[in-house]
Formats: C-alpha cells, structure tokens, sequence
C-alpha cells in the first residue's frame, strides 16, 4: 500500500517527537531532576515508527526497557509519559511505573519491561488469547540483540510457530546488548538467519529507512492476520546514548558513532521526502518549532502535577492491604 502524503509528513513528525522527548529527558536525567535510571532510544526512531505505522489502531505491541520511542509512536500522550518519569500523579501509571515500565491500554501497549526480553512471551501470550478468541488484531514485539540470546526468546518463538500465532518478532538490533557487541554474542552475521530453526520467514533490514521497516513490518502483519503465523524481521540500527545513563560508552570508538551519526534515520527521511517535494527548509523549521513547543508543555505539565498521595500508595495492587502511613 503506497503511503499518504499526510501519513509521510505525520511519520516524520513522529520521529521528531521521539529524538526530541528522548533529549529532553536526557537532560533531566543527568541534572537529576528525573530520578532512577532510563534507557534512551536515540538513533532508533525509524523502526519504532515504521513499525507501528504498519499496524492497524487496534493491533498491540509490546516492549522493552528501551520503551519511550514505542509508546510514542503508539500514540500515547507524551504529556504522561513526562509526567510518568518524573513520578507525578497524572502520569500514565499515577507516577508508580516510571521509565521500564509504561503501559498504556488505550493505545493497546502491552507496556514497556525491566527484564531482558521479557516481554517477548508476554506478546505470545496475547497472540494466543487472540487466535484463541479468533479476533483479527495482531501483536507486534519489539526487543534487542541482547534479548535474542535470552531462552524466552527461543522457546516463545517455537510456541508461536508451532501454533501459528499472530505475532511479529521485530528485533532492535542496536549493535550491543549493554557492552557487548553483537561480535562477540553471536556466531552468525545474519541474526534473522534464526527464524529458520523455527520454520518462519526471516529478513534483516536497514533500520535507519523508516519506509524499509514499513514495508517489512506491514508484509509480516499480513501474515500473521491472514493466518499464516509468526515472522522474525531484524532492523540493524544503533543506539546514540549509552545502554542507561551510568554508561560511559568506553567499549566502542568515536569513529564508529560518528559512522552510525551519519545515517541519521531523522535526516535520510527528511531529505527523502525533499526530494519528493513534500518538505522544504520553512516546513522542516515549522514542524521543529511545533514539536519543541509540544515536549516544552509536555515539561510544564509533568512539572506542575502532584505527586501521588501516600493513601494511594497500596493502591492498584493485588492484595488488599491497611497500614498505618
């Protein structure tokens, strides 16, 4: 299916909204005015945003620990997830989530998670209740490199191939799993060569074109609606930042970021759409202004919100508690 003009511009929009939040962020973390730690997603924007412009509005995702791109792209309000990692109460877990672990159910996000690959079950798991439902939606999980080497990996992908699951695999291959490099974890240069021990179609992309991963991630979507089960898609890309924010980045060159910097997936779409005439220099400063201003009220509002009450602290648990506060 050719793509819109207006979905284009939106898709490029999007990444912007992603590469800026994530800044933003950046320099609340390193000021400590967000406590804990984050996992930043910039240098990755094109496949959270081909990703889930493949999907339909009711098909769900799941992700990692790397999440804020994913929600973004989603359509979760960012306003919330601001407000989510500062800890307020108007966050999109009442500021008892943070930055690993964001859900949203209203835009079918299965949530962000702290364990490596974890939520590559949980995504086959929702497969399953789906096909077991016979309904049409479809799943789309996202995890890294690192999370390829995790046993869930392996045994949740048999299961989805062997029931024929609605799910796509897309795995973040952002060249390291903390400080490893993928190198040194792997003895294959091909990671999606995998899907051939679990009989599914397997295909490496560049993840830096955003249009690639749209096309990739929306054939394996078909599939999977129309029966024909799981597929594995790796989109090789990079992580600008450090795996968290105590990463020094001591294990990789200058030479080799500045290399991933110049396939900026932000700039490639962007001169791509010039050439297309569908952006030019005052359209690409609009689209930046109003994007700053966004995240900027986004600050605001997470700045000016309450933290959660101490009555609310045993609130959206499991077991019913009283204790004295």
């Amino acid at each position: 299916m050719e793509l819109s003009e207006e979905k284009k511009e939106n898709m490029y929009r999007n990444m912007l909204r992603i590469r800026q939040f994530e800044r933003k962020v950046d320099q609340f973390i390193s000021r400590g005015d967000i406590t804990g730690t984050t996992h930043l997603y910039i240098g990755q924007e094109a496949v959270a945003v081909g990703a889930v412009n493949a999907l339909e509005k009711e098909d769900y995702i799941s992700s990692t620990h790397r999440g804020h791109g994913h929600s973004i792209a989603k359509g979760s309000d960012i306003k919330e997830m601001m407000a989510e990692l500062f800890g307020k109460s108007t966050g999109a877990c009442k500021g008892k989530g943070g930055s690993l672990h964001i859900i949203d159910t209203e835009t079918h996000n299965l949530g962000a998670n702290g364990i490596v690959g974890g939520g590559i079950p949980i995504a086959v798991g929702a497969a399953l209740a789906m096909d077991m439902q016979e309904k049409d939606e479809v799943i789309l999980n996202f995890f890294s490199d690192g999370a390829m080497n995790q046993g869930a990996f392996h045994e949740a992908a048999n299961l989805a191939s062997t029931w024929n699951l609605p799910v796509v695999f897309v795995c973040e291959n952002n060249q390291y799993g903390m400080s490893t490099s993928v190198e040194k974890a792997f003895n294959i240069k091909d990671l999606a060569a995998r899907a051939k021990a679990y009989n599914i179609p397997g295909v490496k992309i560049d993840g830096n074109k955003v249009l690639e991963v749209y096309d990739a991630v929306k054939e394996g979507v078909k599939r999977a609606r129309e029966g024909g089960g799981p597929s594995l898609i790796v989109a090789e890309t990079y992580r600008w930042k450090g795996h968290s924010k105590s990463d020094a980045k001591v294990y990789r060159s200058k030479e080799e970021e500045q290399a991933w910097k110049d396939r900026d997936p932000i700039a490639h779409f962007e001169e791509e759409l010039k050439n297309e005439g569908l952006l030019d220099d005052d359209k690409v400063k609009k689209i930046h202004e109003e994007v700053d201003s966004e995240i900027e009220k986004a600050v605001t509002f997470a700045q000016d919100s309450p933290y959660p009450a101490k009555k609310e602290l045993f609130d959206d648990v499991y077991v019913d508690a009283e204790v004295e506060l």
